[in-house]
């Protein structure tokens, strides 16, 4: 296993982990706190939806996996090294980018959906942090994913059952 594949594997771990907090976050937005003891919640104000936080914690776990199993598939992969350098360093940046996208559409009034106001709130700047990363990274995935089928399938066509 290569470095940026290691480099990977421990990105996509630190993504997880931010998709944990996000579950915390989901808990203490449907209990309005922490239960230190049974019956008792300790308040902890929370910013954002219930929906915002199912979608933070769950995109963040199949980010994070999303990382991880690109990481480890890549030793299968055929590609020259400055596909495998976009591949590795472009998948870390998407998983990050989304996860900012999570955490900052559920405080931006428009979701982080656009640069502008849309149907669902006014911009903001948590909007625009929100946004820019994640529509670089929408485009991104797709080339990056295309580089990989097509690497894929190529070193498979060259072997035999």
């Amino acid at each position: 296993m290569g470095r940026l594949q290691k480099i990977m594997i421990g990105h996509g771990l630190l993504v997880l982990l931010v998709a944990m907090l996000a579950g915390f976050m989901l808990i203490f937005k449907l209990v309005g706190g922490l239960e230190i003891w049974p019956g008792y919640i300790l308040p902890i104000p929370t910013f954002g939806t219930e929906a915002g936080w199912v979608r933070a914690h769950s995109g963040g776990v199949s980010n994070g996996l999303m990382v991880v199993v690109i990481g480890l598939a890549l030793t299968h992969i055929p590609l020259n090294p400055s596909q495998l350098k976009l591949t590795a360093w472009g998948f870390i940046f998407i998983a990050w980018a989304f996860t900012l996208f999570y955490w900052l559409g559920n405080i931006a009034g428009n979701r982080a959906l656009t640069f502008g106001d849309n149907p669902l709130g006014e911009t903001d700047i948590y909007g625009v942090i929100g946004v820019a990363p994640g529509l670089i990274a929408v485009f991104l995935i797709l080339y990056l994913l295309v580089i990989g089928a097509r690497g894929a399938f190529a070193a498979a066509k060259q072997e035999t059952d």
